[in-house]
């Protein structure tokens, strides 16, 4: 089994929630890392790529 592993915040869960089933696969949090979400939009024949959202990741490293 791997040391480390990532736990993506699933859509309607909260931040605690997620922590909590970290907790519960033996894994304490180690990092927390954000991205930024896009979507494409074509506007005049060009591509804009629009701001849309974030994703919350957190790297948790096994516990024992």
């Amino acid at each position: 089994m791997s040391k480390k592993k990532k736990f993506y915040l699933q859509e309607n869960e909260t931040i605690d929630q997620c922590l909590e089933r970290m907790a519960k696969e033996g894994y304490l949090p180690v990092r927390r890392m954000e991205r930024p979400v896009f979507k494409e939009e074509m506007t005049n024949g060009e591509k804009k790529y629009i701001p849309v959202g974030r994703e919350i990741i957190f790297e948790g490293k096994m516990i024992g």
